[in-house]
């Protein structure tokens, strides 16, 4: 049965073979691990992933495509909003070993979806996503560059990633208006453990106003909480690495 992609759902449904293939072979599935998919859509993952892990749990919220994929007996159906979905009990629900991720995040929410599972990094694995090629962009992006930014800062604390390969619009029906490329993110086994919520609120003062000097934004943030300690505010946000964002971060906590 024909399937009509909804715009209210951002569906665009991943269709070309070959990308498919390298996809797989990018996150390479083993038998018995544990794994969830966000976005099965018309399971153009979902077949290649079920045939090599044996089991596979899917997060889907269009009930039509969610009562299609609950026809798969090896498949664990969450219908839901994946913004919604209590990861923290799904991941205990798992077996002992950590959890994999992979999905076609819709690009519409792929941010927000992003930070929902950051809280999440200590029972994941790994992470594979398709993500619209700028967003990934930001991801990966070093300090001085146009597309260095809070994205890039929040994620980099704690996931190691890598870009993996590019997927061209015509990969995908119907196609989007963007190019897209698939990220592998793996939580880092030594990171700074610091309040997410906390530290986000900093780095998004930071990046307020990314033309001015961090003075203007950051430093009367600070001032306000009568830091005293040394943190360079002659700068734009886009020239502080990660590990410094990182420590100011502790200080303040301490």
């Amino acid at each position: 049965m024909h399937h009509l992609p909804r715009k209210r759902f951002g569906q665009h449904f991943l269709s070309d073979l070959g990308v498919i293939d390298a996809i797989v072979r990018a996150i390479d599935p083993r038998p018995g691990q544990s794994m969830v998919e966000i976005g099965p859509g018309l399971a153009a993952l979902t077949q290649p992933l079920l045939e090599r892990l044996g089991r596979l749990t899917v997060i889907e919220l269009d009930r039509d495509l969610a009562a299609r994929l609950r026809q798969h007996p090896q498949l664990h159906v969450i219908e839901s909003d994946v913004l919604k979905v209590d990861f923290d009990r799904l991941l205990q629900d798992r077996a002992t070993a950590k959890t994999r991720i992979v999905g076609n995040l819709p690009y519409n929410i792929s941010t927000p979806i992003l930070f929902h599972l950051l809280p999440f990094a200590d029972g994941i694995q790994d992470q594979h996503f398709m993500l619209q090629k700028e967003v990934v962009d930001r991801m990966v992006a070093r300090p001085a560059t146009a597309e260095y930014g809070r994205l890039s800062v929040m994620l980099q604390w704690r996931y190691a990633m890598e870009r993996l390969l590019p997927v061209p619009p015509a990969a995908f029906d119907p196609p989007p208006k963007v190019d897209s490329a698939v990220v592998r993110m793996i939580p880092r086994a030594e990171f700074a453990p610091l309040d997410a919520n906390a530290f986000s609120a900093l780095v998004q003062v930071a990046f307020s106003q990314r033309r001015k000097l961090l003075r203007h934004t950051l430093g009367k943030w600070l001032a306000a909480r009568d830091f005293t300690g040394a943190f360079d505010v002659q700068r734009r946000a886009e020239e502080v690495p990660v590990a410094q964002y990182v420590q100011l971060a502790l200080a303040l906590a301490s």
